[in-house]
């Protein structure tokens, strides 16, 4: 547990330097997109305040995270990591939905824009977004509401990425279809970016077995411990990202050490899956249990 409250210290303070740094930005484009009448700049904007929101609740979900269990529950609020990524997906599609229906109504008659600070105006952006996914991008592997941060900073990216294309089409040739294109481009990012955080967010609320986990494959690992003839009613599921948990009845052998079986499988679920979490019941096999189970095979 202390070494969970040092990894939810070091990603509070991650967040907290990307959200001073999406702010900075957001009120730059929103500047930028009045004063200079680019619709792709003010698109670029919402999507920025949509995530300064988005980290707002990332850092709350870690600190909520941290708070110590209860008798009413016994796990803390560890699943609050997970709803703040559902609910950052939830708010990425809604957002793709805006930018796209702006855009779509701009291609008719695409207003004059000041492709010069336009330019300046995204690369700010782009530089800003770069250097928070360099700092996200060094604690995403252990934390799906960090990747979903990070896929909101790249989601970023690439629109203020596609707002200086644009920019530059606009310099170059004057075409001004290329402040709206760059706004549908932006909305049709986004919403690629949101698909595998819902994905994932939703397989953990569900409880669906933990990716990377095969439970027919770990189910036969443990029926292929020495004196274990019987394993049923075996379940595993992810609490919150990095922290699988594993229950399971274990029938073992007449006569064999159940607390030594049981240390036995543990030891083998924390070496070779990474589950630390387990409640395994350990008793020896009775004949004609009318369980439905995974046997041993016959050899």
């Amino acid at each position: 547990m202390s070494h969970l409250g040092d990894v939810r210290a070091r990603k509070s303070r991650l967040l907290g330097i990307v959200l001073a740094l999406t702010a900075t930005i957001t009120v730059v484009e929103v500047v930028g997109g009045i004063l200079t009448g680019s619709l792709a700049l003010l698109a670029d904007a919402a999507h920025m305040l949509s995530d300064n929101v988005a980290l707002s609740l990332a850092l709350a979900a870690v600190w909520l995270a941290g708070r110590p269990s209860t008798p009413e529950r016994s796990f803390g609020y560890q699943r609050a990591e997970i709803l703040a990524a559902l609910a950052n997906g939830v708010v990425l599609i809604a957002l793709a939905i805006w930018i796209f229906v702006e855009a779509f109504g701009r291609f008719s008659d695409p207003p004059e824009v000041l492709g010069g600070w336009m330019l300046v105006v995204a690369s700010v952006g782009l530089a800003g977004n770069l250097i928070a996914a360099a700092v996200l991008g060094r604690a995403s592997h252990s934390s799906l509401n960090m990747r979903a941060a990070l896929r909101h900073v790249i989601a970023d990216a690439l629109g203020s990425a596609g707002v200086v294309v644009a920019a530059l089409v606009v310099l170059s040739t004057g075409w001004r279809y290329a402040d709206p294109a760059a706004g549908a481009l932006i909305a049709v990012l986004v919403m690629a970016s949101s698909w595998s955080v819902l994905r994932e967010s939703v397989h953990i609320l569900l409880e669906g077995t933990p990716r990377g986990i095969d439970a027919r494959e770990l189910a036969g690992r443990l029926m292929g411990v020495q004196g274990v003839v019987d394993v049923h009613d075996l379940h595993v599921w992810t609490i919150t990202s990095g922290f699988p948990a594993l229950a399971a009845h274990v029938l073992v052998e007449p006569g064999d050490d159940c607390h030594a079986r049981r240390r036995e499988l543990e030891a083998l679920l924390a070496r070779d899956y990474g589950i630390e979490h387990t409640t395994l019941q350990v008793d020896h096999a009775r004949p004609a249990s009318g369980v439905v189970s995974i046997q041993r095979s016959a050899t």
